[in-house]
């Protein structure tokens, strides 16, 4: 592993891949929230589920740790030595002539991710984990239903707080318009059905955060009190 992570080609290679598995978690991390629009009780069952699976908690889920900040190291190291590479700090180079806007910025766009991500955490992973294993409380329950849908309103009252995450779903729409264009490159897949994944990735890089922001929006307004 070492071997290939000491080439570039190889540290691309790695890169695209942490990129594919975390917007395969992202879509289904969509799904979910998505029904607390449509189906407050499906959404409740489906979070409970997830909360309590062995496979999920204990498997799946440090997987998923162990994935986002493989992807986000290495992004920066990936910067690093292109700004060694290159001799020259990357906002120096005339890199608007050859490329887009959203490929000379991965950089800054991933940071901003990244600090969101871990204000995400904080609003909803270690309250999570707070609950089920320092209070010890696994059942889901508060006033004798479950808690998800609830809590989640809950967070969606500041507007601040539906601010900052409306504009982290921008920033996670710019990086991924670009990111999925390149994970599939890395990858080598440039074939016959290149064109079609390039339009596939363009729809999902703006219709999921899309759809992030809209939930957002609808909890912020429609507060059950």
């Amino acid at each position: 592993m070492s071997g290939i992570l000491n080439s570039s080609i190889g540290r691309k290679f790695a890169m695209a891949l942490s990129a594919l598995f975390l917007m395969f978690f992202i879509l289904q991390h969509f799904a979910i929230n998505i029904l607390s629009v449509f189906s407050p009780d499906t959404f409740n069952e489906v979070s409970h589920f997830m909360g309590v699976n062995p496979l999920v908690q204990y498997a799946l889920q440090p997987v998923l740790i162990i994935g986002v900040v493989f992807h986000f190291v290495m992004g920066f190291v990936l910067e690093l030595k292109n700004n060694k590479a290159n001799g020259v700090k990357y906002a120096k180079n005339n890199g608007a002539a050859n490329s887009t806007w959203m490929s000379r910025n991965m950089i800054w766009s991933g940071g901003f991710i990244l600090v969101f991500l871990i204000i995400h955490f904080i609003d909803f992973w270690i309250p999570e984990i707070n609950t089920k294993y320092i209070v010890g409380d696994m059942s889901g329950m508060h006033n004798g239903e479950f808690r998800y849908f609830h809590e989640l309103q809950e967070k969606f009252v500041p507007i601040w707080r539906v601010a900052l995450y409306c504009l982290g779903f921008v920033f996670l729409a710019l990086h991924l318009l670009h990111g999925f264009d390149s994970a599939f490159q890395s990858v080598g897949a440039n074939n016959k059905y290149t064109k079609g994944l390039k339009t596939f990735g363009k729809a999902y890089a703006i219709l999921i955060p899309l759809g992030f922001v809209i939930i957002a929006l609808y909890h912020h307004f429609n507060h059950i009190h």
